[in-house]
């Protein structure tokens, strides 16, 4: 697959996980305690083609444990990349983490609100022998966060920006109940591709967190 310079991943879900990593890192803007895959084993739950997977390597992750429920999607380069290991087929919700466990979980799942993934990502942390503080990144995507009662605030898919906004806030201040702290937040600096689309390039805001286990 070729690389355009301004798109240095396999697809453009490597730019929100890049914005992220820049956000969060050590040295990062937000000033937190961040994370820095270098050295790490990492899961990406909803790998898809790969664009977070291949950030996480191009950043200097140990191992990648692809996951994801479609078949030969992934990206050849990394299907043939010794540090990745591929699951298709697999449901992150219920899939078993490796028995050493894993630094961190990144998190791309359509479809799938919060409150799934990430009790499902905190096993993956629950098992590391490192020692290392596991952490997860998840892409909150407001549109699949809401309640019966806000479903008439979509609109052919997507959700007004200031609606988003109100719902990623309750998305992380729910996390406690999850088991999950919130260390940073931030906007993804791109709008869901899908909806973009169908609407001219208006997209869907979306949103990364930085957890850590509660």
């Amino acid at each position: 697959m070729s690389r355009a310079p301004s798109h240095p991943f396999v697809s453009r879900a490597g730019l929100k996980l890049a914005h992220a990593l820049d956000a969060f890192g050590p040295a990062g803007s937000l000033g937190t305690r961040g994370i820095d895959p270098r050295g790490l084993r990492c899961a990406d739950f909803g790998c898809n083609v790969g664009g977070f997977t291949d950030c996480l390597l191009q950043r200097g992750a140990a191992s990648v444990f692809a996951v994801d429920t479609g078949y030969g999607t992934l990206a050849w380069t990394l299907r043939n990349d010794a540090r990745v290991t591929v699951r298709e087929r697999t449901n992150a919700l219920h899939a078993a983490p490796p028995p050493e466990g894993v630094d961190l979980v990144v998190i791309d799942l359509a479809w799938t609100p919060q409150r799934l993934s990430i009790p499902a990502a905190l096993r993956w942390l629950g098992v590391t022998d490192r020692g290392v503080p596991g952490a997860i990144i998840s892409l909150v995507k407001p549109h699949y966060e809401l309640r019966a009662d806000e479903k008439h605030l979509l609109k052919d898919g997507f959700l007004p920006h200031d609606e988003a906004r109100r719902v990623a806030q309750r998305v992380a201040e729910e996390m406690p109940s999850l088991g999950a702290a919130v260390i940073a937040s931030t906007e993804s600096p791109i709008t869901g591709g899908k909806s973009a689309r169908s609407r001219g390039g208006e997209g869907n805001l979306e949103f990364l967190l930085l957890l850590r286990s509660h």
